[in-house]
């Protein structure tokens, strides 16, 4: 019985490595969100109202879309707690997100803080006039 047991662990172990291997980086998922899109000068704010949506890439980005224009942050530390399923929570003073904000990090499941970032520059990204 231990013999059927181990066999069926080893399997299910060789089945889910393709799966983990097909999976993009989250750079490279990050490259294809942006494709298209040219990088203009870095900015230290953006407006909060303008923010339309966000998109985490694990340990290495935010993005702040707001409109036809999209802003890549690259925390300066704190991105290995970036996870996509995490939710942002911003306390700031003012009606802009500068990199001098923290932003803390929430497990939408047991909404404990799983971590903060401390935010960098806004990199904006644009499609380019045809």
């Amino acid at each position: 019985m231990r013999a059927k047991l181990c066999l069926i662990g080893v399997v299910l172990m060789a089945s889910a490595l393709p799966v983990q291997a097909a999976r993009p980086s989250p750079e490279a998922r990050l490259a294809k969100t942006l494709e298209g899109r040219v990088a203009g000068k870095p900015v230290t704010c953006i407006p909060q109202r303008q923010i339309q949506s966000t998109e985490i890439f694990e340990r290495t980005a935010i993005v702040y879309k707001m409109g036809r224009t999209w802003y890549v942050n690259r925390p300066v530390n704190g991105a290995n707690f970036l996870d996509r399923n995490d939710v942002l929570v911003t306390d700031t003073r003012s009606p802009d997100l500068c990199n001098v904000d923290i932003v803390r990090l929430l497990d939408p499941g047991t909404r404990f803080q799983s971590g903060t970032v401390g935010l960098g520059n806004f990199v904006p990204y644009s499609k380019p006039k045809s």
